[in-house]
């Protein structure tokens, strides 16, 4: 693989970033409205520490992996905590590193902005990406439920 590099997104990246996030939402079997795109573009690129930030991992240059993730309040820590919710790399290029060079940028603006802790979930079935986590990360005993 060429040179890998991870930067934040920027304006010209709209294209390149709607086209991978609509990738990862087909995996896991969701769309999002038009508008959904926009604003969220919109809020990944905005000042508001409340907000998303993203990150892309590029190949020669060329976006094919990205992370979205927020800093908010926790109720056991005086420092906020980090949701590292969106992972995503091309499956064409998977295992060369894209996805922990990700998740290890997202630690490292975690540590910068003061946020001791990150975490994620996945899907039981992401049998790929989990392989990747159990490296880089701990699985908690905690399961997710949902308003139904």
């Amino acid at each position: 693989m060429g040179q890998l590099t991870i930067r934040p997104l920027e304006r010209n990246d709209k294209t390149q970033w709607a086209a991978l996030w609509t990738a990862y939402l087909t995996f896991y079997e969701s769309t999002v409205p038009a508008a959904v795109y926009d604003t969220y573009f919109e809020r990944l690129l905005g000042n508001d520490p409340q907000d998303y930030h993203c990150l892309l991992a590029l190949h020669d240059g060329s976006p094919i992996g990205l992370t979205h993730f927020i800093y908010h309040r926790h109720g056991w820590s005086i420092e906020n905590v980090c949701y590292l919710q969106d992972l995503y790399v091309d499956p064409t290029v998977r295992g060369t590193g894209a996805g922990r060079g990700l998740i290890e940028a997202v630690y490292a603006a975690a540590d910068e902005a003061g946020a001791p802790n990150v975490y994620w979930l996945t899907q039981d079935f992401n049998d790929t990406a989990r392989q990747l986590y159990d490296r880089i990360g701990e699985k908690t005993p905690f399961i997710k439920y949902k308003r139904v």
